[in-house]
């Protein structure tokens, strides 16, 4: 496919109520957004990074660099037939995972319309619907957070994720298991223990945890392996797993027993299929996970969810619960049963609110085919 031109555009949408982690509160998303145009037809990729490097080495201001002078000049200048074709195209850029992703799931998406098929079947997907949780950031109270958990249960959704850290864990998770007994629980601490906390990690088991996930460092297996030792409960990893051979490794060690698969960590749907076939392979599920994305990206992880080793709830809910106004129509919603239906429309299947991107947009810039990388 020709690429006609890329065009960059940052958005500020307020989140509907601030998610807090151990990294901290974030209130308003910079939404980073790729649009690329191919021999009529539009793709849409979505930046995952945070606004700050954080979570990853990434950032809004950095991938936004590295687009605009690195990877949208080299994706540019090529006639990519398949997203799989993007990992050549970007060889010589490391790392920079997410904006990676950014470009290449655009293709994808291009792809797919292009094939006149959903963009789930063009990935591989198997399934028409897809299980979702939900992940439920720090509150101020104990009593705020038992609200909260009552209007998720009430609206379907079938796994409740708590937030942890140290000094709001073990009391929490506690009073929420005697409050929920047979709730399907699960905690992530964003790296924030170690593993001279692996004496209090252990009384987590006590709580019938779905899994604990990536509990000790981002960049960890040996000492997640050490730590899986000693609990009952199951470990995910999430910012550990960068690629296939990442997914072998903690394998190998018995690092975790579950894998949290996130597109923009891993650099896309070309190395996000690859996790997933490699987990599927020794018997490790996936699911996948968010980062407070718009409808853009919130749509990319419904796709991905459709492949067969998805066999955990995901991240992925309602546009509702982050936006007040989501750039995609329909809207991403639930059903009762806490479930996403799957579109079966070609590409990704959620139009784009152009007019409200437009409206949105606080940064603009245009990459076309002659500014080519030297």
């Amino acid at each position: 496919m020709k690429i006609d031109g890329i065009i960059l555009r940052e958005l500020q949408l307020p989140l509907v109520r601030p998610f807090e982690t151990s990294f901290g509160v974030t209130r308003d998303r910079r939404i980073l957004l790729a649009e690329v145009r191919s021999e009529g037809l539009t793709g849409w990729g979505e930046c995952t990074a945070g606004e700050h490097p954080y979570f990853s080495g990434e950032s809004t201001d950095t991938a936004w660099q590295i687009l605009l002078h690195e990877l949208g000049p080299m994706l540019a200048a090529e006639s990519p037939e398949h997203g799989g074709d993007c990992p050549r195209i970007f060889r010589r850029v490391r790392g920079n995972r997410m904006a990676k992703a950014t470009l290449e799931n655009a293709i994808w998406d291009l792809e797919a319309q292009r094939e006149g098929l959903p963009l789930f079947q063009i990935l591989g997907g198997v399934r028409d619907r897809i299980a979702c949780g939900v992940s439920l950031g720090i509150q101020s109270s104990i009593p705020e957070l038992f609200g909260i958990i009552e209007k998720e249960l009430a609206a379907g959704y079938q796994r409740i994720k708590l937030k942890c850290k140290p000094g709001w864990d073990v009391e929490v998770l506690d009073k929420v298991r005697s409050r929920w007994p047979a709730m399907t629980l699960s905690c992530d601490a964003n790296s924030a223990y170690r593993l001279r906390d692996a004496d209090h990690l252990v009384t987590f088991d006590a709580f019938d945890l779905l899994m604990i996930e990536q509990p000790l460092w981002h960049d960890d297996f040996y000492y997640h392996s050490m730590l899986q030792k000693r609990l009952n409960t199951p470990i995910c990893l999430d910012e550990s797993i960068r690629n296939r051979r990442d997914a072998l490794a903690a394998a190998e060690m018995e690092s975790c027993k579950i894998i949290n698969i996130k597109l923009g960590r891993v650099g896309g749907f070309s190395e996000a299929i690859a996790v997933h076939n490699a987990a599927q392979e020794r018997g490790i599920p996936v699911w996948c996970g968010g980062m407070l994305e718009s409808g853009i990206g919130r749509a990319h992880n419904i796709a991905l969810s459709t492949l067969e080793n998805f066999t955990l709830p995901g991240d992925v809910s309602a546009s509702a619960r982050y936006w007040k106004e989501d750039i995609i129509e329909p809207e991403v919603t639930v059903t009762p049963q806490g479930e996403i239906e799957i579109p079966d429309t070609p590409g990704r299947g959620y139009e784009v609110r152009f007019d409200l991107i437009e409206r949105l947009t606080v940064r603009k810039e245009a990459i076309r085919a002659f500014e080519l990388v030297g």
